[in-house]
Formats: structure tokens, sequence, C-alpha cells
């Protein structure tokens, strides 16, 4: 395959994935929305079309993995091909995260249960805006924002305490809404997640870079679902 080929290649798998990012991106807002809204026929096709997202990720790394085995390449080209399937992989799980709250949605109805909506609100305000910069920083190889933007993560943890302890003490004095003040606390949960696999994505563009590994969170939780 001639270079100014694979370039294009490249480029188009570049395109996608910000294609799915921006799904997932769009997603998550439509789903904190619907939970504040209370919004169970919202959530249901939020549920169904992740459908849609595990699609596009399928195509997006088998289309890899064709290149990987056709192109046999090296260097820059192999790594941002590496990093790209591994980006792929992360969106694709953020996409779940908001598939485990349109879940928790329409588990909840119309029950009376204390939601801190707007701190939710704003945990996923943050993410999807670390989100959409850390795709801007993966596309352009701009190490020193991806090494920055993982610091919020931060104020991500921290609003996510607050909701913790906050519900703890709700359930605390009132033991009978303990079942249903835990749907809150998972929904904060998969968005602080999600918040993780940001700065996973951020490590990625910093190893297709320069091809030097660095940690800047851990992941050792899966998605939670009730």
């Amino acid at each position: 395959m001639p270079r100014t080929t694979l370039d294009r290649k490249l480029q188009e798998l570049q395109e996608e994935i910000l294609l799915l990012g921006s799904l997932v991106e769009q997603t998550t807002l439509k789903t904190i929305d619907a939970l504040r809204k209370r919004d169970t026929i919202t959530a249901r096709q939020i549920y169904l079309d992740d459908d849609v997202i595990n699609g596009k990720r399928y195509a997006i790394e088998n289309a890899i993995v064709i290149l990987m085995a056709t192109q046999q390449p090296l260097a820059h080209d192999l790594r941002l091909l590496i990093g790209m399937l591994e980006i792929n992989t992360e969106l694709e799980r953020m996409g779940d995260y908001s598939k485990g709250i349109a879940k928790i949605i329409m588990k909840l109805g119309d029950k009376k249960v204390p939601i801190p909506i707007d701190k939710i609100s704003r945990m996923a305000d943050l993410t999807v805006g670390m989100l959409h910069r850390a795709l801007g920083a993966f596309i352009t190889e701009d190490t020193q924002r991806a090494s920055a933007i993982p610091q919020e993560d931060d104020l991500v943890d921290q609003i996510y305490e607050e909701i913790y302890h906050e519900l703890i003490k709700l359930m605390i004095a009132n033991p009978e809404i303990v079942d249903l003040a835990n749907f809150s606390l998972w929904a904060a949960h998969n968005l602080e997640r999600m918040a993780d696999r940001v700065t996973n994505i951020c490590e990625r563009t910093v190893f297709i870079a320069t091809g030097e590994t660095i940690e800047t969170a851990s992941d050792d939780d899966e998605v939670l679902l009730p």
C-alpha cells in the first residue's frame, strides 16, 4: 500500500473514532437529562441504542486489525493503530456506563428517591468536557494537553465523594430508602468510572506520540449495574 493510501486509511480511522467519541458524549448527556426528568421512555431507547455504539466499536476494531495484518506497520504507525484499538475499547465501555444509568432510570421509574441530580449533572459535564478535549489531544498528539487533562479527574472524584457521603447519611437516617438510594450512588459511580477511562485515553495518546507508557489513574473497578 502506498504511503499516501496508508495515511488516508489512518485518517479515516481517526475520524471514525471521533464520531464514536461524539456519540458517547451525546449519549452521556442525554442519559443524565433522562435521569433528571425520570424519563423512562428515553432511558429505554438509550439502553437499546447501545447496540449502535457496540457495532461501531467492532467495525472500527475490524478495520484496525485488517490494516495491521495487511500492512505490517512499524514505529509510529504501529503505535497509532494499537492506541486507536485501545481508545476504541475505552469509548465502548463508556457507552456501557450510560447504558447502566439508563437501566437505573427504568428501575427507578417515578419512585420517590433522593437523587443529587445537580451534582451528578456536574460530574457528567466535567467528564464529557474531559473526553472532548482528550479526543482533540489524541488527534493532534498533544502530549502536554493529554498529560494535563487527567488532573481534572480529581474534581470528578471529589464530587463523587460528596455524593457518596451525602447518600450514606440519608440511608443511615432512613433505612427504608437504602435500596433506592443505592441507585443514585451507582449512577454517580458510573460517571466516576467514565472519567477514569478518559485518563486511559490520555495515556494512550502519550504512548502514540512518544512510545512511553504513563499511568495516571487506577482502573480496577468494573461498571456497576443494578
